[in-house]
């Protein structure tokens, strides 16, 4: 198991916010060192809770169609990497799912995207994720989702705001079209680019290992050289008896000749 790894249990048998929760705890997250896209989102809604598998509900339908990714895509996580603000499902308000408990960010989070470092692409989404990470480069009071998502250019191409996927807000996107229309397809554009960049790197890797497996080296590699430079190995046995048989039949046509010249000087 490694560090990582390591992280990774501890982080899913925290108990530390239970007695806040409305259900028992069940951390839900996804992440490897190696993912180049990360989903930096709010807390796992109670559908997700009881399935164990982050967006999978209505919001996460819509979020893959915002980045244009497959759901085969979007759950591997050496591609993807889904860390809430809060791991465990907060419980229900008058206007929808209660805030993600702070403890849980104080908690976690740096020593988790610590291990993240090869992330291209972080995609902030709703007002607790953008005050985490935009409040780490720059003031954001006063800053809201809109302002932020209008603003897209601010921290591109590392960094981008989206409003919550959630079907509370169809109102948000009616009242903004030009977020669909404008927006959307540049951010598609770069999602294919950053994990086109992750697919080309494992598949460097993997070249690599092949080369590397002792069943694909080239006969005399193994410690030896080929039989070109003389030596042993099969294409050296072949070339020494290759060189043997030309050096008999030169020999042989030396003998004849001497024998020849004995015969005419008698």
């Amino acid at each position: 198991m490694t560090r990582f790894d390591e992280l990774l249990r501890d982080v899913r048998a925290c108990t530390a916010c239970a007695a806040q929760l409305p259900l028992a705890p069940r951390p839900v997250l996804q992440a490897h060192p190696a993912a180049r896209l990360l989903l930096a989102s709010q807390a796992p809604g109670r559908k997700v809770h009881e399935s164990g598998i982050p967006f999978d509900d209505a919001s996460g339908e819509r979020l893959r169609t915002w980045l244009g990714i497959s759901r085969e895509t979007f759950y591997d996580r050496r591609q993807v990497a889904i860390v809430p603000m809060a791991f465990c499902y907060p419980g229900t308000g008058a206007s929808g799912d209660l805030p993600p408990p702070p403890e849980c960010a104080r908690r976690w989070r740096e020593r988790l995207l610590s291990q993240l470092t090869h992330i291209e692409l972080t995609v902030v989404i709703g007002s607790h994720a953008l005050a985490w990470h935009y409040g780490r480069l720059g003031p954001v009071r006063g800053l809201t989702i809109t302002d932020a998502v209008r603003d897209w250019r601010r921290h591109w191409p590392s960094m981008i705001a989206l409003p919550h996927p959630s079907p509370r807000n169809n109102r948000w996107l009616v009242r903004n079209p030009w977020f669909e229309a404008e927006l959307l397809p540049v951010l598609r554009a770069r999602v294919a680019e950053v994990l086109a960049g992750a697919a080309a790197d494992r598949k460097d890797t993997k070249d690599r290992k092949a080369r590397a497996a002792p069943g694909d080296r080239p006969a005399g590699s193994n410690g030896t050289r080929t039989g070109r430079e003389g030596e042993t190995g099969n294409g050296g046995r072949n070339a020494g008896e290759g060189a043997g048989k030309r050096a008999g039949k030169g020999a042989g046509r030396e003998a004849a000749a001497a024998r020849g010249d004995r015969r005419a000087a008698a």
